[in-house]
């Protein structure tokens, strides 16, 4: 007698193209709504700045961003001296900050053996979870009188001809704002850049050392070209954080409404102002003008950024900064 036959198993029916793609299209939709909840919270924020702001902007118009008089007894503001404040404290954290975190960031990834490497790499860890009213604390008292008795006499003895080092030396001042933002954002500064850095692949120095390049060129040619455009948008992040830094630039600036060409001199920024003197409030007007202020940071903030992707893609005519 034959054994029984099985039965020829059914074919497994291939699940619908609809069906299959269905978690590539829902982490889509996904990924897109979390983008334009990013979009809607800065719109938001930027509509209650401008809520809070009306009387204020109905009341000085465009010339409130000229002006330069901020006296609350009488009523009068301008948000010049700010501005200008906060455009010169950034910049000066950017000149020191970006040379050094991209330098020490290729110090970690060319250079420092893996027992020099970690405890460096760990202490720039701790410095970025150091909170900004520790280093406004250390700031005044310890980082500005020494700059005052002999960091800023030096600059005024050798380069006093500019007029960016002249003037009476308070100690508070622009320049010493500038070099606490700067130390605050070194470590945001550094670290990206170690990552952007440690990302180029080995073929691009490997090809270089082929042609007969110094370690040197290898660095400038193949790494640094190769890591450009992650190394400029690790410069505007550090500005970011730089153009809305509060407690400790505003513990070291002087907080003094004016425009000066001297380095040496107080300043005062959009953000510090903000911090110091919104519980003082007395009037509608005059809590408007704190507002628009706000409304003038978060614009600013943007501008400098659109600025800042505009000329890198002038830098890199358009393209990801790589390097074929």
């Amino acid at each position: 007698m034959n054994p029984p036959v099985a039965a020829p198993a059914a074919p497994a029916v291939p699940l619908l193209p609809s069906i299959r793609h269905w978690p590539d299209r829902a982490f889509r939709w996904i990924a897109l709504l979390a983008a334009l909840a990013i979009a809607v919270l800065i719109g938001l924020v930027g509509w209650e700045l401008y809520h809070g702001a009306r009387l204020a902007i109905a009341q000085f118009g465009v010339g409130f961003l000229a002006s330069s008089r901020w006296d609350p007894v009488t009523d009068q503001y301008g948000a010049w001296p700010f501005i200008f404040g906060t455009l010169v404290s950034s910049l000066i954290a950017l000149v020191i900050a970006v040379p050094l975190g991209v330098a020490t960031a290729l110090f970690l990834t060319e250079f420092a053996p893996v027992r020099v490497r970690q405890p460096i790499i760990m202490i720039i860890e701790m410095l970025a979870a150091v909170p900004s009213v520790i280093f406004g604390l250390w700031g005044i008292f310890v980082l500005v009188p020494w700059m005052r008795d002999h960091l800023f006499r030096w600059l005024q003895d050798g380069l006093g001809f500019l007029p960016f080092f002249r003037g009476p030396i308070y100690g508070v001042s622009m320049l010493a704002g500038g070099i606490i933002v700067a130390i605050m954002i070194l470590p945001i500064i550094t670290s990206i850049s170690r990552e952007i850095l440690r990302s180029v692949p080995d073929l691009q120095r490997e090809a270089a050392y082929a042609l007969g390049a110094t370690h040197w060129e290898v660095i400038r040619l193949a790494v640094l070209s190769y890591a450009r455009r992650g190394i400029f948008g690790a410069a505007v992040l550090g500005l970011g954080r730089a153009l809305g830094e509060t407690m400790a630039v505003t513990m070291v600036i002087g907080n003094r409404p004016a425009v000066s060409a001297s380095l040496f001199a107080p300043g005062y920024t959009l953000a510090s102002v903000i911090a110091n003197e919104f519980t003082e409030a007395t009037s509608d007007l005059y809590l408007n003008a704190l507002f628009e202020l706000g409304l003038v940071l978060l614009v600013v903030t943007v501008v400098v950024n659109i600025l800042a992707q505009l000329m890198l893609r002038t830098f890199t005519g358009g393209a990801s900064g790589k390097v074929s």
